[in-house]
């Protein structure tokens, strides 16, 4: 099965969270393409990077921009979240997930056509560039996702990125949000920032600027890196071609749900 073809039992999931839409029965119009090859035309677009005009019409998914308008919408009613919130349910009943620690970092791509959520880059010569603000539990599982303009430092993203973090059902009792501890290289090293993590009774492990590396975070925060390499590996993910950052922002969103989804089937 090529990977953006939708398996049943993937589907099976995300079918029930799609808004429902009535066909009119005056005036009817064209068919309505059916909502797994739209969902298969975007993934296409996602694992691949192509541009959303050069799909490949001959694979039955639509014309790009019929796919572009199905991720907006399915985007606009909160499909993408709650499908990453179902599988990270799925994930803690498995007892995959592990929140004894949670890791964050950042990561810049180009934004070649600007947009909302872009800045100058400081490592790109001032160019256009989104960052990706990353939060994950201790074994890598990414728990939520912001996307901020390049020129925006990681630490004042801590907080937010820790608020994102969705509660997590799957077992009895109450739901869980808030990690342990949560670990950050040099750049989250502010004492401010330190006694916001404090206030939700997190404990902030993070590096002291000016000190010498050795720390040992790096052998506990490195599962951080491992899944920007994954989200990563989705190549329209690379370089941010969208002009609309709500647009991106669904790509990422649909991007963490599929490393949850392919954790949770390797579990079996």
């Amino acid at each position: 099965m090529k990977p953006w073809e939708v398996s049943d039992e993937l589907w099976a999931l995300i079918e029930p969270l799609l808004p429902q839409r009535q066909r009119r029965f005056r005036h009817p119009g064209r068919k309505r393409l059916d909502d797994r090859l739209a969902l298969q035309g975007i993934l296409f677009v996602l694992h691949t990077g192509i541009a959303w005009e050069h799909l490949p019409q001959e694979l039955g998914y639509g014309s790009g921009m019929t796919c572009w308008r199905r991720l907006a919408e399915w985007n606009k009613a909160g499909v993408w979240q709650r499908l990453h919130e179902v599988l990270l349910d799925r994930l803690r009943a498995a007892d995959a997930l592990d929140f004894s620690r949670a890791a964050v970092d950042s990561s810049q791509i180009r934004a070649l056509k600007g947009g909302p959520q872009t800045g100058p880059s400081p490592v790109d010569r001032g160019r256009p560039g989104s960052k990706h603000h990353l939060i994950t539990e201790a074994t890598g599982i990414p728990l939520a996702i912001i996307l901020t303009g390049a020129n925006r430092n990681d630490v004042t993203q801590l907080r937010p990125l820790l608020d994102a973090i969705p509660k997590v059902r799957g077992k009895r009792g109450r739901p869980r949000q808030r990690p342990d501890v949560v670990l950050a290289d040099r750049g989250y090293d502010h004492d401010k920032y330190r006694r916001l993590v404090r206030e939700l009774q997190i404990r902030p492990l993070i590096a002291r600027r000016g000190t010498e590396h050795g720390s040992g975070l790096g052998k506990q925060r490195w599962v951080v890196e491992q899944t920007f390499a994954l989200l990563h590996a989705f190549r329209r993910l690379r370089i941010r071609w969208e002009v609309r950052a709500d647009i991106h922002e669904a790509f990422l969103k649909l991007a963490c749900a599929l490393i949850c989804w392919r954790r949770l089937t390797s579990l079996r």
